[in-house]
């Protein structure tokens, strides 16, 4: 998306406690050489770019304001540089492809997944996080540019690429996302003071909940997949 609201990309930001508890799922199979397709504002990209077995990460992205929050985050760092380039505009081969909350942006997603498929290296990871439960699109998904949800069923091997992970995350965010919908109907952004309390407060239940209830339920989506 070119024009991403900056509301959106502020507030779900500060959601840190929600972006390290995903990335506790995928983080072992980040390594390597890195792509990460929509990195907006470096939300998810700050908190894995530490790891050792990280050794050049490529972000790619198309708004103008994050490009530029991009380059200034990450002026310091010598494994990052920052493109506005399409995937299938990209030179060179990678060992780990992330879409962490992007691919509901892309119109064709199975063709980025295709295209994703051809920039892995044999054994390489390509790693998706997506908002949860079609019948759940509503206000907040338009206005993000999302062009759909996603149900489990979407999620299947594809040619030369092997499944290994699929589960729901965040059980209490489904909730409040739902009980939201229905009392603040005329509402497109949640507030900062909702995000905070989603984030501080209610995941560190999930983390229990999704536990207990084996990762069957939540307000998104993890696929890992191995070539």
């Amino acid at each position: 998306m070119e024009n991403y609201p900056e509301t959106a990309t502020e507030r779900f930001d500060k959601a840190n406690f929600h972006i390290k508890y995903c990335l506790t799922k995928v983080k072992k199979y980040i390594l390597g050489d890195v792509l990460e397709i929509g990195a907006g504002c470096g939300s998810f990209t700050r908190n894995y770019i530490t790891a050792p077995e990280i050794e050049k990460v490529i972000l790619t992205e198309k708004d103008s304001i994050n490009i530029k929050k991009l380059k200034e985050n990450f002026e310091n760092n010598q494994k990052i540089s920052v493109t506005n380039k399409s995937i299938q505009n990209i030179d060179g081969y990678y060992d780990t492809i992330l879409y962490f909350h992007v691919l509901e942006h892309i119109e064709d997603d199975i063709k980025e997944i295709e295209e994703a498929k051809l920039k892995l290296k044999p054994n390489g990871h390509l790693i998706i996080i997506v908002p949860a439960h079609q019948k759940m699109y509503g206000k907040l998904d338009k206005a993000i540019g999302h062009f759909r949800r996603y149900d489990k069923k979407f999620f299947k091997d594809f040619d030369q690429l092997n499944l290994l992970k699929l589960q729901f995350l965040d059980t209490m965010g489904y909730m409040l996302y739902f009980f939201n919908r229905i009392f603040f109907k005329k509402e497109t952004f949640p507030s900062s003071i909702k995000i905070f309390i989603w984030d501080k407060i209610f995941t560190p239940f999930t983390i229990i909940i999704d536990f207990i209830t084996n990762y069957n339920f939540g307000k998104c989506i993890i696929a890992i997949y191995k070539k």
